[in-house]
């Protein structure tokens, strides 16, 4: 089973310096890096202390400066914000100053925030995800770009520098919803799993996306399908229950919060169901180690689960998730 960490750059309360949070983030990464991890996936986010990230790719040079063999996914690069040959030229350019370790994730995003101070209606949001990653994807591959869409026209431009990994490095596309699902199943790239949908939910996603994959007439085989989880562990089970109650309301208020009114994402809060709750039962796993990794070789039963990427809930979950679980995954 692969091992990755979705790494956010979370800055709660403003409690200490922000530049503490980007030097813890890249301690971590250094350790993924001597452990065995399989990849750190970057996550962006604009307009929020969720999470204070808002360029992927310029931490992904640094991460990639501070370790040897980690390869750096960007989980995601929110594609609608960008223009999209920039998207490709600095996606490109990470490729070729890590030495060919990119994982490249793509995402259209759901902060209503981002969409309203960057111009883009969200109502355009699928059709301009899906075009920015079909101009990225030819800009790194055609010798010359000439490409007509809705919202793009190019006529020959050289897009420069190429990815170092040829044809372009391993893409992932996002997919919450199952329209999404489908429609990166029909086009034959891999997808990232998300950390809101119950345990239960991401083997049906999964289950859905094999059958249109093949359906399209491409082959499930070696494909790493990345499956988000939320982690809180502690020394007993008491400490770890604490650390994701915490952690549960943190993402409820960050992502479902009045002032966000998220876009493609249901909000739980809509149910006559505690959200917080519905976290604690059905998406983060927490616990002491030993019983996080059985429940982590229980998902690898029941979904098929074979990599995981873990957005630990606090720094104490990833030093345990570094010495207490990695060292006994298959």
């Amino acid at each position: 089973m692969k091992l990755g960490v979705l790494q956010f750059f979370s800055w709660p309360e403003r409690r200490t310096a922000l530049a503490q949070v980007y030097e813890r983030a890249l301690q971590r990464i250094e350790i993924m890096d001597q452990v065995g991890f399989d990849a750190v996936w970057l996550a962006e986010h604009h307009f929020s202390s969720f999470s204070v990230c808002p360029s992927v790719h310029m931490v992904g040079v640094l991460a990639a400066a501070r370790t040897k063999r980690l390869r750096i996914g960007t989980g995601v690069s929110l594609a609608p914000f960008y223009h999209p040959l920039r998207l490709a030229e600095e996606v490109a350019l990470l490729d070729v100053l890590s030495g060919g370790r990119v994982n490249w994730g793509a995402g259209r995003g759901f902060a209503r925030v981002e969409f309203e101070n960057f111009g883009v209606p969200p109502e355009e949001s699928t059709a301009r995800f899906h075009e920015a990653v079909e101009i990225v994807l030819r800009a790194w591959t055609d010798e010359r770009l000439v490409y007509a869409g809705a919202h793009y026209r190019f006529d020959g431009v050289e897009v420069l520098p190429k990815p170092l990994q040829q044809p372009h490095p391993p893409v992932w596309m996002a997919a919450t919803s199952d329209p999404a699902i489908e429609w990166a199943a029909g086009r034959g790239f891999s997808i990232l799993l998300d950390p809101h949908a119950a345990h239960r939910d991401i083997g049906r996603k999964r289950r859905l996306y094999a059958e249109r994959l093949s359906a399209a007439g491409f082959s499930p085989a070696a494909r790493d399908l990345p499956v988000a989880r939320l982690l809180a562990l502690g020394k007993t089970s008491a400490e770890a229950a604490a650390v994701a109650k915490n952690g549960a309301q943190w993402i409820v208020d960050s992502y479902f919060g009045a002032q966000h009114r998220p876009v493609g994402i249901a909000d739980p809060n809509s149910s006559d169901r505690d959200p917080v709750r519905r976290y604690l039962d059905e998406v983060i796993l927490h616990g002491t180690p030993a019983a996080v990794l059985q429940q982590i070789l229980q998902l690898r039963e029941e979904i098929g689960l074979d990599y995981l990427l873990c957005a630990p809930l606090s720094h104490e979950t990833f030093l345990m998730l570094t010495e207490k679980i990695l060292p006994h995954l298959p």
